[in-house]
């Protein structure tokens, strides 16, 4: 007799609660305004390391694998975890967090992009609009940490 599993993949359970962190512990003391951080990587400094706060617009809802920011001049920018190391609960969208990481531009295919509309379920009509590669703004988190 043989059994089979099927594990699904989902974001953690939680309510990411102020206080709660996800990966590295950090906290939100000395953390610098995201827009000035973005500002001076599209001038062209990237950051190895760095602290910043910033409100989360969305979350990948299959595994909270990835999160957007939300930038003052109705940006959005990709949040990806380093080496894929944990994940963030959907219940993180709409609160502020700090973040510790790597902030730096980069330029992202058409099939990745395809990729992250596809996790965020767009429309099949949205996902086949994408056409070109996009460069933009990305952080690869080591720590997150919920401030409200």
């Amino acid at each position: 007799m043989s059994f089979t599993f099927l594990a699904i993949a989902q974001p953690p359970a939680g309510d990411a609660k102020p206080g709660e962190t996800y990966g590295e512990k950090i906290n939100a003391s000395d953390a610098l305004s995201f827009a000035d951080v973005v500002k001076k990587v599209k001038g062209g400094n990237d950051f190895t390391n760095v602290k910043f706060t910033a409100k989360v617009t969305d979350v990948c809802p299959k595994k909270g694998c990835w999160l957007k920011l939300e930038v003052p001049q109705g940006e959005e920018v990709m949040v990806k975890m380093k080496d894929y190391a944990f994940f963030l609960p959907v219940a993180a969208k709409g609160k502020t967090v700090a973040i510790e990481g790597e902030v730096f531009m980069k330029t992202t295919s058409v099939a990745e992009l395809k990729h992250y509309a596809e996790d965020a379920k767009k429309s099949q009509a949205e996902i086949d609009a994408i056409k070109e590669p996009q460069k933009e703004v990305r952080v690869t988190a080591k720590g997150i940490v919920i401030v409200d």
